[in-house]
């Protein structure tokens, strides 16, 4: 109870000050009605805490997770579609963004501006570590749904982990060399199109065949900065010497990140997203979260409090 009461004052610590001095008003009910802003956090907050309740049972937490982060998908594209019908409300700033997560990072890099969704990203990433990939990201959601077409992932050729990353400073290299060479507007959008067209058929032709969320790990280079970023937050998932390497784990890791060299070195590879599916598989739970000298319980139970609120904050305040 108290953990779960936790998640909904924490969302309410996040949400509270935006309510209260950020203008324009960033919450969709003061848009419509003023003053209604302050019952939305309110909701919120205890919208978090009953995610923080149903993802604190290990069993039920890939479940729950899931539930929750395609929520949080529909309800970002929702708003999208509202906006281009003719709701300016809807949008964040009035002016129409493209939907695809690249584009947190290359937007910003093309048009030397616009990093509120730059900044959720980073405090995410900073807070959760990269957690943004397993429960915030608006269309990772629907890569996870892709891939959980087949009952259990394959590894990924070797080459995308070096691969990805070159893969995603081209990508943000290039967006910034368009804004510098000036590119026209129309022209940058065509191209952030075509990509997130090209990253919609990468998931859907190759990720149900792997098991593994190919887009999210090779196409999408907010996955490999939401990867590296979430080193510096001291979240973490560890192997004990207890794993019998029955390779359960290996199969329920959408990201890549299990196989035999990740036992032997007792934690999961660079691509961890510390999801946690890989915890209720382990039937002889020698996977835990670690975070300073905490417990593996009270480690996890902090993870599930933050990622809680930052889910409930993030459905209250990102959209395009």
């Amino acid at each position: 109870m108290k953990t779960s009461v936790a998640a909904g004052l924490l969302c309410l610590g996040l949400l509270g000050p935006v309510q209260g001095l950020v203008r324009p008003p960033m919450l969709i009910a003061e848009r419509f009605v003023p003053g209604t802003g302050w019952v939305e956090v309110a909701l919120l907050a205890v919208y978090a805490a009953l995610v923080c309740r149903a993802m604190l049972d290990p069993a039920l937490q890939p479940r729950w997770r899931r539930v929750t982060w395609r929520l949080f998908s529909v309800v970002f594209y929702s708003q999208l579609l509202l906006g281009l019908a003719g709701i300016e409300k809807c949008l964040m700033t009035g002016r129409l963004h493209l939907p695809v997560p690249a584009v947190i990072a290359a937007g910003p890099a093309w048009r030397g501006e616009g990093f509120f969704m730059l900044g959720l990203f980073l405090s995410a990433a900073l807070l959760a570590g990269p957690a943004w990939c397993s429960h915030l990201c608006y269309l990772g959601a629907w890569d996870d749904l892709a891939a959980t077409r087949r009952r259990g992932a394959e590894p990924l050729p070797r080459w995308m982990r070096t691969g990805k990353t070159i893969f995603a400073l081209a990508v943000i290299i290039a967006a910034f060399l368009m804004g510098f060479a000036g590119v026209p507007g129309p022209a940058a959008a065509l191209t952030g199109g075509v990509f997130g067209i090209l990253g919609v058929a990468v998931m859907v032709l190759f990720s149900p065949r792997s098991g593994a969320m190919v887009h999210c790990l090779f196409w999408c280079p907010i996955g490999v900065l939401a990867t590296r970023l979430g080193r510096l937050s001291p979240f973490r998932l560890i192997i004990d010497p207890s794993c019998t390497r029955c390779k359960a784990c290996f199969r329920a890791c959408r990201y890549d990140a299990l196989g035999e060299e990740d036992l032997e070195r007792g934690r999961p590879a660079v691509s961890c997203t510390l999801c946690g599916d890989c915890i209720s598989s382990c039937r002889h739970a020698s996977i835990r979260y670690r975070f300073a000298a905490l417990s593996g319980d009270h480690a996890r139970a902090l993870f599930i409090v933050l990622v809680s609120a930052l889910h409930s904050a993030f459905l209250g305040l990102a959209r395009i």
